[in-house]
């Protein structure tokens, strides 16, 4: 059987990421504005691939990102933005119409810094928490820009993390997020977007973490905990579904699984190979997708090796899947937390 059985192929998936860090191949042009989050996946997929050594510039990348950070108090919208399309000639080192932090690209600058290895002695934290504390709605969920987004789980998980990087929790008013929460479990124990919306394995994920990262787990009762359980462990079939009668799909090999690994009941899953539904994912040249023969991301490709790493499949790093980054990076973290601290 072991003949048949696809193998993991870590060279391809490294060449793939060095490649999206050296500029986007045309199926993801229209991405352009979203280069934050993509870099995000691309330095996360190399640190579980123990490859961030391979990285040539790395000192430039943490200086680009840093020249997207957004600090206007006044406006209150600082964070970071997704890439440099509205820095022009004409506005460049100061606040101009539209030049606003967004939640999830703050999210992934942050991390993304971490990862790297930055101090973050260059973020404007309090700026940040203030322009994060005007983004929570009364409800207790998060939109994810001043203006013009939409609001859901997703930014709550964001919001969350931020509080957690920048050890500020001003910037969330944590009773009212663990209500909107507890409000978007379904009748089937899943968690949705948002109240009565179906329940999804993505948000399922966002609203657990949240929770664990605001240590808050200790608010859903005994029953919708064994619920929750009961609905993420029948998500895997031969791979992981992010809702009911969907098809497996690469991705929520972390979204499910990591959701289940804060609950404590990964290992309940017991199928020995289900390692292949990714591995059968793996484009020969690089990266994996989130079907059988579809053409592969930066998403998928770093959400499949954070699966694979719950499979802890041989060459792929520890994952601290609370925050979305590998255990050495949040280990540095820590360092700068205690440093905080202390100074």
């Amino acid at each position: 059987m072991d003949y048949y059985k696809i193998k993991f192929n870590p060279s391809v998936h490294k060449k793939y990421l060095l490649r999206i860090l050296r500029g986007l191949p045309a199926s993801l042009q229209s991405m352009d504005t979203h280069r934050m989050l993509l870099t995000y996946f691309a330095i996360s997929g190399l640190d579980l691939l123990n490859e961030l050594g391979s990285i040539p510039n790395k000192q430039s990348i943490i200086d680009w990102i840093y020249c997207l950070q957004v600090c206007d108090d006044s406006e209150l919208v600082s964070g970071f933005q997704g890439s440099s399309t509205l820095n022009t000639p004409f506005n460049c080192g100061q606040n101009a119409n539209y030049k606003w932090g967004h939640i999830a690209n703050t999210y992934s600058a942050l991390t993304t810094l971490i990862i790297l290895g930055d101090d973050l002695e260059r973020i404007h934290r309090d700026s940040v928490i203030k322009s994060l504390r005007t983004l929570q709605l009364p409800n207790g969920c998060y939109t994810g820009a001043k203006d013009g987004c939409e609001y859901d789980m997703r930014f709550v998980f964001c919001a969350a993390c931020i509080c957690y990087i920048l050890d500020d929790w001003s910037g969330m008013n944590i009773d009212k997020t663990v209500d909107f929460i507890i409000k978007s479990i379904s009748y089937d124990f899943g968690i949705a977007q948002a109240p009565e919306l179906e329940s999804h394995s993505g948000s399922t994920f966002c609203a657990v973490a949240t929770l664990a990262l605001t240590k808050q787990l200790h608010r859903l009762s005994k029953t919708q905990v064994e619920g929750l359980k009961r609905w993420l462990l029948n998500r895997f079939e031969y791979g992981f579904t992010g809702r009911p009668n969907k098809p497996s799909d690469t991705c929520y090999s972390f979204w499910t699984g990591g959701a289940l690994k804060i609950l404590n009941a990964y290992q309940f899953i017991e199928a020995a190979d289900n390692n292949q539904y990714i591995l059968v994912t793996q484009d020969r040249n690089g990266g994996f997708s989130k079907w059988v023969n579809t053409v592969p991301d930066p998403m998928h490709t770093y959400l499949g090796l954070a699966g694979l790493s719950f499979m802890k499949e041989e060459g792929i790093g520890s994952i601290f899947p609370d925050l979305n980054v590998s255990v050495r990076a949040h280990e540095h973290l820590k360092s700068l937390h205690k440093k905080w601290r202390e100074g």
